[in-house]
């Protein structure tokens, strides 16, 4: 396997800032770079559905969302019992 190059990269002390947050634990930071390029935007999912299917899934959403809200209610009323 060929010898690995490397690059100089500046970085404003903000921009350092976050990615050394986002930085886990064993990884160098160019393996951080290189998973958070990696990463898809979602604006890259933009028209991947139809509009029906958009709204199938936002009603999914919302609906999760009640059950969940319904739920800690019901256990923060159990605690207060």
């Amino acid at each position: 396997m060929g010898e690995t190059e490397y690059r100089n990269v500046r970085l404003t002390e903000d921009a350092y800032q976050r990615l050394k947050m986002r930085k886990q634990e064993g990884e160098s930071f160019s393996d951080t770079v290189a998973r958070i390029a990696g990463e898809r935007s979602l604006l890259d999912l933009a028209g991947i559905l139809s509009d029906e299917e958009a709204d199938a899934m936002r009603d999914a959403i919302r609906e999760r969302e009640a059950q969940s809200r319904d739920r800690l209610d019901r256990l923060s009323d159990e605690m207060d019992s």
